[in-house]
């Protein structure tokens, strides 16, 4: 069934920094198929399983009427794994049952991702069909040989021809996710992917460094010997995607990503800003009311569950107090626009690691807002926050 509702929202989102989001529910959807698994990649997901995928949707429509009702979305998010190697009625199906559960706000923002070699204007066409107005791709560079040794199956041609496809069909916000920092991958190879980019005119750029996560196939590789990311190599391409990305007009809105006016990711702000989103399907991870819940991660054990009439469950945990602040700044970090202060502000500001950072003008802490000044310095400045002890006697205990 086709899901009838507007497909370019009403109007732009509020700037970044004046609308913290939280009062804005969403929803993460998680598809895990995949046609091979990344050698990088650590996200639940599974690759050869396709004669799963009707008992997959199945169980994960379970799932959502299991959740109790919690008011309409302002964004969903279906991410994986590859949502574009799923058929369009599926994922049809998963929107409408989201709306029937929830509703869907007038404006609502519904993302997908997309592997560039799945994509057809019949593809195209489908998703807007159901429903889907804001599309990701996973096109990573436009450099053959990096796209190879990121094990990814399309080509720099496929990645070019997607962004046409999607306009066309009339997708409201397009969005290109690339990689920086793969060993073979040159300075001047970066450039041509970030320039590559511009080039396709998107509304949207994320830029992420290749990371070495446990338990992956990368993670092996390294430690048998193959040369891993080189930080300081990432930092300069960090620098010089951002110096062009800004040059011609787009936003550095959060550390890793870039939009033209207007096209920031809701689901993403509403994240960042700890707002409540609910989380379906296999490890996906939700946030609400205070508590943070994860499913499960193996694929057979998510599917018993729901067929028993269980909610997936790994675990949960409730964030209270301070915690709950450091937590919130530690997200809200990311933004480039900072954070509201409140109760972490002034221990931050007194604090022996923050102040040296102050000193050192990575940092700024006023009272009203945190601002990390240098984006290259936001680890380092959250490893700090996450460290912070409420004042006791007047000290900060560390």
């Amino acid at each position: 069934m086709l899901v009838e509702r507007p497909l370019r929202p009403s109007g732009p989102p509020p700037p970044p920094g004046e609308d913290d989001g939280i009062d804005r529910l969403a929803a993460y959807v998680h598809i895990p198929f995949c046609a091979r698994v990344c050698p990088y990649c650590d996200f639940a997901v599974v690759a050869g399983k396709d004669e799963s995928t009707d008992r997959y949707f199945a169980a994960l429509g379970a799932e959502i009427e299991m959740e109790p009702s919690a008011g309409s979305l302002a964004s969903v998010f279906i991410g994986g794994g590859t949502p574009s190697r799923v058929s369009r009625d599926l994922l049809a199906g998963v929107v409408e049952r989201l709306a029937g559960r929830f509703g869907l706000a007038d404006d609502a923002e519904i993302s997908l991702e997309a592997n560039p070699e799945d994509w057809t204007p019949e593809v195209a066409a489908g998703l807007v069909a159901a429903g889907v107005n804001r599309v990701s791709f996973g096109v990573q560079s436009f450099d053959d040989a990096v796209l190879g040794e990121l094990g990814r199956l399309h080509t720099a041609g496929d990645a070019r021809v997607v962004v046409g496809m999607a306009r066309a069909a009339g997708f409201a916000s397009v969005s290109l996710d690339l990689i920086f920092g793969s060993p073979l991958e040159s300075v001047e190879s970066w450039r041509h992917t970030v320039e590559s980019a511009i080039a396709l005119e998107p509304d949207h750029v994320s830029t992420y460094a290749l990371t070495v996560e446990r338990g992956t196939e990368l993670s092996r590789m390294v430690a048998a010997g193959a040369p891993a990311p080189d930080p300081d190599d990432q930092a300069d391409k960090y620098q010089l995607a951002r110096a062009l990305l800004t040059e011609v007009g787009f936003g550095h809105y959060e550390v890793s990503n870039y939009a033209r006016p207007g096209h920031e990711c809701i689901y993403n702000l509403n994240t960042w800003a700890q707002g409540d989103y609910l989380a379906f399907g296999l490890g996906a991870h939700g946030h609400r009311a205070g508590v943070r819940r994860r499913n499960v991660r193996r694929l057979e054990a998510y599917l018993e569950m729901l067929e028993d009439g269980r909610r997936p469950e790994a675990g949960t945990e409730s964030i209270t107090g301070w915690d709950a602040e450091l937590e919130r700044v530690f997200l809200g970090l990311r933004m480039r626009s900072g954070v509201a202060a409140g109760a972490v502000g002034d221990v931050l500001a007194s604090d022996p690691d923050g102040q040296a950072l102050i000193s050192a003008k990575k940092l700024e802490v006023t009272e009203g807002r945190i601002c990390v000044l240098d984006p290259l310095f936001t680890d380092s400045v959250a490893r700090v926050v996450l460290g912070l002890k409420p004042v006791e006697t007047g000290r900060v205990a560390r």
